[in-house]
């Protein structure tokens, strides 16, 4: 197979695996045991919670549909590729380390080892996709529809992890948190599946001469 064909097939593969991964954390999220809105997404995974299956599940599926991502983009993009690609690795640490009752941080709660490495490493994951938006926008090689698309993700994405941020470091978990970060996870898997899409349509994706 073709490099670029194949770089198409990982596009539309990964487009599937945002969609099926989304789903499959929001029906634990919403179904689960969990505190709704007021809480992580995380705490959807906790051991003792009967969708905990799902939500890893969910969790493993789109940590594949970021590697797939990271692989499908234009080797001239190779910034964006390699965080894509951190990324990944941070989600399925995430989903591999559960966290305990809660998802307690710091430093309004005391948090385990445990905790502390899932929060970390979910933090880092979300990160990653945030700067490899930005990777793309700041890459004179990325086409006009991959830079839109990127843009406007990036637009949205950076203040609301800065908004997630300040909240869990002044607020603690909560509505406000809960909310928040919903919606910053809601961004970016939008943003990683429009940008599958485009990657998997045939079509200049680079600037020309690039």
């Amino acid at each position: 197979m073709a490099e670029p064909a194949a770089r198409r097939f990982a596009a539309a593969v990964a487009a599937g695996c945002v969609v099926a991964g989304a789903v499959a954390v929001t029906v634990a999220v919403v179904a689960g045991p969990g505190p709704g809105p007021t809480g992580y997404v995380s705490e959807a995974g906790v051991t003792d919670s009967g969708y905990a299956g799902a939500y890893r599940i969910g969790i493993f599926t789109l940590a594949t549909a970021l590697l797939l991502l990271a692989g499908a983009l234009p080797a001239a993009a190779r910034a964006a590729s390699v965080l894509l690609a951190a990324s990944a690795v941070a989600t399925a640490l995430s989903g591999t380390v559960t966290c305990s009752a809660g998802c307690p941080l710091p430093p309004f709660e005391a948090a385990t080892v445990a905790d502390l490495v899932h929060g970390g490493a979910s933090i880092a994951a979300t990160a990653a996709v945030v700067f490899a938006m930005l990777a793309l926008v700041c890459s004179p090689a990325s086409g006009p529809a991959l830079r839109r698309v990127a843009t406007v993700g990036a637009a949205l994405a950076l203040p609301l992890a800065g908004a997630v941020g300040l909240a869990m470091l002044l607020v603690g978990r909560g509505a406000l948190v809960g909310v928040l970060e919903r919606v910053l996870l809601t961004v970016t898997a939008a943003w990683g599946l429009t940008t599958a899409v485009l990657l998997s349509r045939r079509g200049p994706l680079l600037t020309p001469g690039r």
